[in-house]
C-alpha cells in the first residue's frame, strides 16, 4: 500500500516525551527506545481528534497521523509546542515532507522484505522500529500496519521510492500493489477504528473500546486533555 499521504512528525529536545504525553493518553516514560505505541490526541471533554502511532526513535519521537487530521494535528502540536518553549522548555517539531512511507502488509511479508534488507526481521517486534537498508535505500521499518496482518510500514526519502516499491515488486515473494480500499477492508475485519468513521471528536477512548490505550500507569499519572471525562468512564463505565 502506499500510505505517503499519512503525516510524518518529528519531536525534537528534551521534554519531546512531556510533550506528547501533555497531548495524548499514550505511556511516553515507560516506553523503550525503539518501541512505538498506538494513541489518541484528546480534547478537553475527552474527545479524540485523532489516532496516530508515537515511536520512541532514540534521540526524537517519530509520529505516523492521519492525513485527513493534518490541517488540526499540525496546529495542535505546534501550538502546544509554543506554550511549553514560553515555560522554558526544550522541545522542537520537524514536519516532514520529503519521505513516502510504504506498508507491506500479509503473511508473505517476511519472504518478500527479508532478501532486500540487512535487518533480521525474525528480531523485529510487533510495534518495534529500526533504520535499516532496504533495496540498497535507508529506511525506517516499523512492524505495524492498520491491517489486522502482520506487516510494516517503510518511511524512505521520496527520491527512492519509487525504487524501494520495484525492488520490493521483484524481490522473488508474493507482493503486489494494493489500493486502500483493500485496507479499510481488512482493518474493519480486524476490527481496527477508522477515524472518522468509528471515531471522531465526540468519541472518547472509553466509547471506542480504545480504553486498552491507557495504561495503569498513564491512567495514574494523568495529565491528558479530557482527563475528568475519561477517568469517570473508566470507573463508571459508559
Amino acid at each position: 500500500f502506499d500510505v505517503s499521504h499519512m503525516l510524518q512528525t518529528k519531536v525534537w529536545g528534551r521534554h519531546r516525551r512531556e510533550f506528547i504525553e501533555s497531548l495524548t493518553v499514550v505511556d511516553m516514560k515507560n516506553m523503550k527506545p525503539n518501541t512505538g505505541s498506538l494513541t489518541v490526541f484528546t480534547n478537553s471533554t475527552g474527545g479524540i481528534i485523532d489516532d496516530l502511532i508515537v515511536t520512541d526513535a532514540g534521540d526524537h519521537l517519530y509520529i505516523v497521523s492521519n492525513a485527513g487530521c493534518r490541517n488540526k494535528d499540525g496546529p495542535l502540536m505546534s501550538a502546544r509546542v509554543g506554550e511549553m518553549l514560553s515555560a522554558g522548555q526544550d522541545v522542537a517539531l520537524e514536519f516532514v515532507s520529503d519521505r513516502g512511507l510504504v506498508a507491506v502488509q500479509g503473511p508473505g511479508m517476511i519472504s518478500c522484505l527479508q532478501p532486500l534488507t540487512d535487518l533480521d526481521l525474525s528480531q523485529l517486534g510487533f510495534m518495534m522500529s529500526a533504520e535499516c537498508l532496504v533495496g540498497g535505500v535507508r529506511c525506517r521499518v516499523t512492524r505495524c500496519g492498520y491491517t489486522g496482518e502482520d506487516g510494516v510500514e517503510i518511511s524512505v526519502e521520496d527520491r527512492h521510492a519509487v525504487h524501494l516499491v520495484d525492488s520490493l515488486l521483484h524481490s522473488g515473494g508474493e507482493a503486489a500493489l494494493a489500493g486502500l480500499g483493500a485496507r479499510d477492508s481488512l482493518r474493519l475485519e480486524a476490527g481496527l477504528c477508522l477515524y472518522g468513521n468509528d471515531i471522531d471528536e465526540t468519541t472518547s477512548p472509553v466509547e471506542a473500546g480504545l480504553a486498552w490505550l491507557i495504561t495503569k500507569s498513564r491512567r495514574g499519572r494523568g495529565g491528558f486533555p479530557g482527563e475528568e471525562n475519561i477517568m469517570k468512564q473508566l470507573k463508571i463505565g459508559v
